[in-house]
């Protein structure tokens, strides 16, 4: 009996790797996707800053409006060049998951950092974009609905894994709280609650 217990467990996490790897892979290429076109609709409004981009709905719905502030060059360059640099990156590091290449402590550690801290950075743009600019950019929010699913894809599999050096305890409760799917409803939450402050900051304006 334990050995079938073993083998449905091993069964379960090498499933629950490729869907973390796969997941990674969906959301990296959404990414890259979405920088690539904002810097193409950069390049548009260099050459022409009247034109109209196909992301410009409405005036809350506007790339191009967006783009003219300082916040979308924080770092001194268009940030869209950060998501053109990055989002490659994961992808190989999902490429490599689901080649069960087995990534050293010291990568996996490096990559939640990164993913995390550049899932901040989305969120700084996001809430600037909503209360401080009070426009949207449609990509934008494309990156930032990414960068969160990619920080909770590696979280949940550096927690799964014990990347982080929990003692047994701990990391049996951690692990329960995977098993039950929390970390998937905690997610869905902080989604559900940036999507509601949109509408509660912006309302009927989204469609108009």
């Amino acid at each position: 009996m334990p050995l079938i217990k073993k083998s449905t467990d091993k069964k379960s996490l090498e499933l629950s790797t490729r869907w973390v790897f796969g997941t990674m892979l969906a959301f990296g290429i959404a990414g890259l996707l979405a920088s690539f076109t904002l810097a193409v609709d950069e390049i548009i409004v260099l050459k022409n800053p009247n034109a109209v981009l196909n992301c410009s709905l409405n005036i809350v719905l506007n790339c191009s409006t967006v783009m003219k502030t300082w916040q979308a060059h924080a770092f001194g360059f268009p940030n869209m060049f950060i998501g053109l640099m990055g989002f490659p990156l994961v992808i190989m590091i999902a490429l490599l998951g689901l080649a069960k290449v087995k990534l050293p402590r010291w990568f996996l550690i490096g990559a939640e950092i990164g993913y995390v801290f550049w899932t901040l950075f989305a969120y700084w743009l996001f809430f600037n974009s909503v209360y401080v600019i009070q426009v949207l950019c449609p990509w934008c929010l494309v990156v930032t609905f990414s960068m969160t699913i990619l920080s909770a894809t590696i979280t949940h599999y550096n927690l799964q894994h014990n990347t982080f050096g929990f003692k047994q305890t701990a990391q049996k409760r951690i692990e329960q709280f995977l098993a039950k799917d929390f970390d998937k409803l905690v997610v869905a939450v902080w989604i559900l609650l940036l999507v509601s402050l949109v509408f509660l900051k912006f309302g009927d304006s989204l469609f108009v």
